[in-house]
C-alpha cells in the first residue's frame, strides 16, 4: 500500500477561470508509514497572483517569477506519484487543478478510485463537527503552530499525521518529526525508514505442581462447601441411571 499525501496551492478557485497551480507538496506513505520521501515544487503560474491568494500561502509573483512552469516539473511530479493512491483534504479541489494541468500535457487524469478524501472521512467520522485541517489538528493534539502560512509541503506533512489518526491512530514510529532536514526537501531515491527488530527473550518454565500443604489446604476448603455443584451433578446422574431388574 503506497500512498501520496498531497496538497496544492493555487492562484484562485477555478482552473476554468484561468487560475493555476503555484505549489505542490507531497509526502510518501508506505503501509501507513512515512518513508521520509517528500516532494515540494514551486511553479510559475504565468499570470498574476491575486492579493487574496498571497495572503493565504505567501507566494507572490516576485517569488514565483524565476520558478519553472508546470510543464517543466510535470514529469518529476508524475515520477513521484508513480501509481500511488493520492490522499488529500478536500481532494476534489486539488485533483481538478492537477487534471487540468496534466490534461494539457497529454497525461491521463487521476481517477476517483485512486483518490482518498480525508475531508469526507472526517465528516463521516465526526458528523456535525468542524472538519478543517486546523480543527482536526486540535482534535488529535497535532502541533500545527508552524502553520502561519498555508504551504503545500507543510500542509501535506500535517495532513499525513491527521490521516493516520483518522484511520485508527498513530503507532510508535509513525511520527513525521524524525525526518531529517535533508528528507524535508525534494528526494527521489531516499531509503525507507528502517525498523529495529529486538530478539525476544524467553523465561525458563517453572514448576506448577502443588505441594502436600497446598493439596491439604485445597481439600479443607472443599470440605467447607455446602451442596457443591459437582455433587448435584453426581446425584442427578445416579437418578438417571436405569435400574437393574432380576
Amino acid at each position: 500500500m503506497r500512498e501520496i499525501v498531497l496538497d496544492t496551492k493555487t492562484t484562485g478557485f477555478e482552473p476554468s477561470e484561468g487560475h493555476r497551480l503555484v505549489e505542490i507538496g507531497c509526502v510518501e506513505l508506505e503501509n501507513y508509514m512515512p518513508t521520509g520521501r517528500t516532494l515540494q515544487l514551486y511553479i510559475n503560474p504565468e499570470r498574476d497572483v491575486p492579493a487574496e491568494a498571497v495572503s493565504v500561502h505567501g507566494l507572490d509573483n516576485a517569488f514565483l517569477d524565476d520558478k519553472p512552469v508546470f510543464a517543466e516539473v510535470a514529469g518529476e511530479f508524475m515520477d513521484f506519484i508513480n501509481g500511488g493512491r493520492i490522499v488529500a483534504h478536500n481532494a476534489e479541489f486539488d485533483v481538478k487543478f492537477l487534471n487540468h494541468e496534466l490534461g494539457k500535457l497529454g497525461y491521463p487524469p487521476f481517477r476517483s478510485k485512486n483518490v482518498l478524501d480525508t475531508l469526507a472521512i472526517a465528516r463521516k467520522k465526526f458528523p456535525g463537527s468542524p472538519a478543517s485541517l486546523d480543527a482536526l489538528c486540535r482534535r488529535f493534539g497535532i502541533d500545527n503552530s508552524n502553520r502561519t502560512l498555508h504551504g503545500a509541503l507543510l500542509d501535506s506533512e500535517i495532513l499525513a499525521e491527521v490521516y493516520l489518526e483518522l484511520i485508527g491512530g498513530r503507532q510508535h514510529g509513525m511520527s513525521l518529526d524524525n525526518n531529517t532536514e535533508e528528507n524535508k526537501t525534494t528526494q527521489k531515491s531516499a531509503s525507507p525508514q528502517t525498523q529495529t527488530i529486538k530478539k525476544r527473550e524467553f523465561l525458563s518454565p517453572r514448576a506448577h505442581q502443588p505441594n502436600e500443604q497446598e493439596i491439604a489446604a485445597h481439600k479443607a476448603m472443599l470440605d467447607q462447601l455446602k451442596n457443591p455443584l459437582w455433587d448435584n451433578r453426581k446425584s442427578s446422574a445416579e437418578k438417571a441411571r436405569p435400574k437393574n431388574f432380576n
